[in-house]
């Protein structure tokens, strides 16, 4: 029998090339027009992706206050 979660490699190596790699972040006002957008469309799985993006934008790093 396997183990779940089944083991993926390049994932991991995906998420740790992204930790690595800085992607520059759009001004707060663009990412709050597609957030507006997203709910306007019903697009949840878009509106829960450009609501993170807006506290990523927002706080600039994790834990900064």
């Amino acid at each position: 029998m396997s183990q779940w979660p089944i083991r993926r490699p390049t994932e991991h190596a995906a998420i740790r090339a992204a930790c690595r790699s800085p992607r520059p972040l759009l001004p707060v006002e663009v990412l709050l027009d597609r957030l507006i957008l997203a709910y306007r469309a019903k697009d949840r799985e878009g509106f829960c992706i450009a609501a993170h993006r807006v506290v990523r934008a927002a706080l600039k790093e994790v834990g900064d206050q």
